[in-house]
C-alpha cells in the first residue's frame, strides 16, 4: 500500500503540511507523496485570474495518483476532496479515499457550493489579481489552534495565494461514488464548523470522527496514522 496526499487551499508545499503524518506511516513501511497543486503556485505558473486552476490540479494529482503499481489510498484535505473527486475517477489502483474536514462534489459541483453566499472571515480575496488566501492574522486562532507554537510559524509561512477561480470551477467526475469512501470529521474545527462537516460528509461510506482541529494531520498525526492504517 501507499498513500497520496493532497494538501488544502491557499498553502504550498504539501510535503511539510503531511510530514508528521507521513514519518509515521513511513516507520509502519507504508510509503507516501504529497502531490502540488498548480492553483497554489507550486509549479512555478503564479496563480491569478489566468494562472492554473482545478484543470491544472486535477492533472498533477491524477499524475501522483497513476504513478506506481500498488494499490493507493488517496488522502485529501479540505480543498483536496475537490480534486480527488476529478482526479481519482476511473484509475484502478486507488482502493480507497480519505477526506479530512473535506466535501464530497457531485458532478458539476464546485467549492463555492459548500460555502455561504459571502466569503469565510478566514479569508481574504483580491478580485484585480484574481487570487484569495487566509487571512495571516486569522491563521492560529481558525485552523491551527490545536498545534504547538512552532507548528503554527512554520505553517505561516507556508502560506499561499490561490487562483480564485477554483472556488467555481465544477468537477467532471465524483471518484467517491465508484472508490470506498471515509470521511474525517474534525470536531474542534473553527474553519468549518462540526454540523456543517457532517453534513458534507453524509454520502461517504464510512464517516469517522476526531477531537481535532482543522489540521489533525499535523496535531494528532497518530491518530491519521492509525486510521490510514484501517484502510
Amino acid at each position: 500500500m501507499r498513500v497520496v496526499f493532497v494538501h488544502g487551499a491557499c498553502v504550498r508545499d504539501g510535503a511539510w503540511w503531511w510530514h508528521r503524518t507521513a514519518a509515521l506511516l513511513a516507520d509502519r513501511g507504508v510509503a507516501s507523496v504529497a502531490a502540488a497543486l498548480p492553483s497554489c503556485g507550486e509549479s512555478g505558473a503564479a496563480a491569478g485570474t489566468d494562472g492554473p486552476g482545478l484543470a491544472e490540479d486535477v492533472a498533477a494529482v491524477r499524475a501522483a495518483l497513476a504513478d506506481g503499481d500498488e494499490p493507493t489510498v488517496a488522502v485529501g484535505h479540505s480543498y483536496g476532496g475537490i480534486v480527488l473527486a476529478e482526479a481519482a475517477a476511473g484509475l484502478a489502483g486507488v482502493r480507497h479515499l480519505l477526506l479530512v474536514s473535506s466535501y464530497l462534489p457531485e458532478i458539476g459541483q464546485c467549492l463555492g457550493d459548500f460555502g455561504g453566499d459571502t466569503p469565510a472571515p478566514f479569508l481574504e480575496l483580491d478580485q484585480d489579481s484574481g487570487t484569495f488566501g487566509v487571512r495571516p492574522e486569522l491563521l492560529d486562532e481558525t485552523f491551527l489552534q490545536d498545534c504547538e507554537a512552532d507548528v503554527r510559524a512554520q505553517a505561516a509561512a507556508r502560506l499561499a495565494r490561490q487562483s480564485v477561480r477554483v472556488i467555481r470551477q465544477p468537477v467532471s467526475a465524483a471518484a467517491w461514488r465508484s472508490v470506498t469512501t471515509t470521511a474525517l470529521v474534525c470536531t474542534e474545527d473553527r474553519g468549518t464548523p462540526v454540523a456543517r462537516q457532517r453534513e458534507f460528509a453524509r454520502p461517504a461510506g464510512r464517516i469517522v470522527e476526531l477531537d481535532a482541529g482543522h489540521h489533525p494531520f499535523l496535531s494528532r498525526p497518530d491518530a491519521i496514522r492509525d486510521l490510514v492504517l484501517t484502510l
